[in-house]
């Protein structure tokens, strides 16, 4: 099957989903007052879809490739920042759990793409 559109990658819809937990979780409490950690983790897991979207369109298989090369690494900016968001008791461990699970979803999806455009080289 042939993907015609970005919204068809399965780590773009991953990404679509974590995008929407990631703004349910920093409106809540105590976290949507850190504007500054709010921000960031919200600004990162935008950045993860839309770079894959980006590399869709980027008219190449070495261009997209560096463009889901930036979304693995906004997943990992992600990752720590969970880290920091369960440290000061924004998020519960359930929490912190499920968009873990989510991360590594992406980054799995992400590189098996990846290692699917590099075989058509």
């Amino acid at each position: 099957m042939k993907i015609t559109n970005f919204t068809e990658i399965d780590s773009w819809i991953e990404a679509r989903e974590l995008v929407k937990t990631t703004y349910l979780l920093t409106g809540k409490n105590k976290f949507s007052k850190d504007y500054g950690l709010k921000d960031q983790i919200q600004r990162a897991s935008v950045s993860i879809m839309s770079n894959i979207a980006e590399g869709f369109d980027s008219g190449s298989s070495k261009a997209f490739i560096n463009f889901l090369n930036y979304s693995f690494r906004s997943s990992s900016e992600v990752n720590s920042l969970i880290y920091a968001a369960f440290d000061l008791e924004y998020i519960t461990k359930e929490e912190f759990k499920l968009i873990e699970e989510k991360i590594i979803r992406i980054k799995n999806l992400i590189s098996g793409f990846k290692r699917y455009l590099n075989s058509l080289k």
